[in-house]
């Protein structure tokens, strides 16, 4: 199974390339989420260069189907979290490396 990367695995890493504390790292990743969070709360895109866009899509309501009963249910309009990768970060991963270069 693969490595799940956690917000601690990122501080360490901010840690470990940076030179702040560990404290201060942990800190650091903490207000880059909180900013990307708050901004897609606004329904602004997220752009991180080489990396990809986070955008938040209103869906329309509508009937949805219950595939055991074939039952109709109404599916309420909702907001949905897109991610698009960037043409880099398709390469890269495309390309088989394990570990992307900074």
């Amino acid at each position: 199974m693969a490595k799940t990367l956690t917000r601690s695995d990122l501080a360490e890493k901010v840690y470990q390339n940076v030179g702040l504390s560990r404290n201060e790292s942990a800190a650091l990743v903490e207000r880059v989420l909180d900013e990307v969070t708050n901004a897609l709360l606004r329904d602004e895109q997220v752009k991180l260069s080489s990396f990809g866009t986070f955008l938040v899509r209103a869906k329309g309501g509508r009937i949805g189907r219950n595939p055991k009963t074939g039952q109709e249910v109404p599916i309420a309009p909702r907001k949905v979290l897109l991610f698009r990768p960037s043409h880099v970060l398709k390469d890269q991963i495309n390309a088989g490396n394990g570990e992307a270069s900074a």
